[in-house]
């Protein structure tokens, strides 16, 4: 039994590696890729504001990225490059931050990563934050930690709680698409706690369809 248990973690640490290794590689390369045709004659100032377009238009629309995609070839380069860093940085930190959620709940590449889109502004605006303060000397190592608490909070506002294992079966599919979104953005500050709390008795009786466990 323990020798299953503990090849089953050997796996797991390996998967984790593998997929980290692969998805900081592929970025590495792809960087390295666009600062190449940067230095390109002529086409060569219009490759990094494409690159954000692209980046930006799966992210926030259209608009809003051909807006980034205008100030890029009007700002100086660095300015651009200094935004595109920050961007990716904070997703990093996010996907760092949610790690042990996703450990608790299994999702599938694909699953993950539907949820990571359907949720892509909160979690940029709330990374970009901690990004910021953890870049300041000497605190930094503290504003981590702060970040790891908080990401805990986030997740209980944007996820529901999940059920035990024996009743987990369907769970993951059901947290896909963030249901509750715009009534949560809806929310003061002041009120956060409060979606937490059922507002009528039919959400209350929707949810007890599923065994689930309560946040503390």
């Amino acid at each position: 039994m323990y020798s299953s248990k503990r090849k089953k973690q050997i796996g797991d640490v390996a998967s984790s590696l593998r997929s980290f290794f692969t998805r900081y590689g592929r970025r590495t390369g792809i960087s390295l890729a666009v600062y190449l045709l940067s230095l390109l004659p002529v086409v060569g100032r219009f490759v990094i504001p494409l690159a954000s377009f692209y980046t930006f238009n799966k992210a926030v629309g259209p608009v809003p990225a051909t807006v980034i995609f205008g100030s890029g070839l009007v700002l100086p380069k660095r300015y651009l490059v200094v935004f595109l860093q920050s961007y990716f940085a904070s997703r990093s930190l996010m996907r760092e931050l949610l790690e042990p959620y996703f450990s608790r709940v299994k999702f599938t590449k694909q699953q993950r990563r539907k949820w990571f889109l359907d949720r892509e502004g909160v979690l940029f605006g709330f990374a970009l934050g901690f990004y910021t303060m953890i870049k300041i000397p000497l605190i930094g190592v503290l504003i981590y930690g702060l970040a790891q608490a908080s990401t805990a909070y986030l997740v209980t506002k944007i996820t529901d709680p999940p059920p035990p294992p024996a009743d987990s079966e369907g769970f993951v599919e059901s947290q896909i698409q963030w249901t509750n979104k715009h009534r949560f953005l809806k929310l003061p500050l002041g009120s956060l706690d409060q979606y937490n709390v059922p507002p009528d008795d039919e959400n209350e009786k929707n949810k007890q369809e599923m065994p689930q466990k309560k946040f503390s």
